[in-house]
């Protein structure tokens, strides 16, 4: 499938609201084409001087227009792609465009896989002291809090890669044993650190039978 494409230095995942400021002449018309023949386009991730996969995105709305003709607009996120070819100008237009391959998604994870993540970012959140929302694990998925599980740039990118679920959910569940192992370390450090210096309790031993 060909695709306009409209690089940026982030990732977005499938289900994914996407706010987007457009100052830019070649993306103005992009965003105009898009009202007026209803066509979708593509955002690859520019990652190490490379643009090899990206998400589809839909335009939902263009929330405001300013007299420079700038607008906010907020797009919803569709399907993954890998770029199969690219130009910096499609004909007779400003922006860039290219072929594309969508991945085949499969929604294979059981619900058991699921709650395990689930209750793991819960724990994570805990460890941080930060309010955490339940969420059932029938409605969580892969892709539901990818961006608030402390995944850096380049782990969302891989995420992004991995076409089925229960791949992505144990990708992310081997990067929250690793976190939440070293939180508690970290916590647990801290707690040996305020102890420092107070008067501590200690329990006495009974050395009665002892024998050296």
């Amino acid at each position: 499938m060909r695709l306009p494409l409209f690089p940026l230095q982030s990732v977005f995942f499938p289900g994914e609201t996407v706010p987007l400021h457009i100052f830019e002449d070649r993306y103005k018309q992009l965003i105009n084409d898009c009202r007026q023949e209803a066509v979708t386009f593509g955002i690859p991730v520019f990652i190490n001087n490379t643009i090899v996969y990206g998400t589809e995105v839909q335009l939902v709305e263009v929330v405001t227009t300013y007299e420079s003709g700038e607008m906010d607009v907020v797009c919803v996120a569709r399907q993954v792609f890998k770029i199969l070819s690219f130009e910096n100008q499609m004909e007779g237009k400003l922006y860039a465009g290219g072929d594309v391959e969508f991945l085949d998604n499969k929604n294979d994870a059981d619900e058991g896989l699921r709650k395990e993540v689930l209750d793991q970012v819960e724990k994570l959140y805990g460890l941080m002291e930060v309010p955490f929302t339940k969420i059932s694990p029938k409605q969580f998925n892969s892709y539901s809090l990818a961006h608030k599980m402390g995944l850096s740039f380049e782990q969302e990118y891989e995420l992004l890669q991995i076409s089925n679920e229960t791949d992505r959910l144990l990708f992310i569940k081997s990067h929250l044993d690793t976190t939440t192992s070293v939180l508690g370390e970290v916590n647990r450090t801290k707690a040996i650190i305020e102890l420092n210096g107070h008067f501590k309790n200690f329990d006495p031993l009974d050395f009665k039978n002892f024998k050296a």
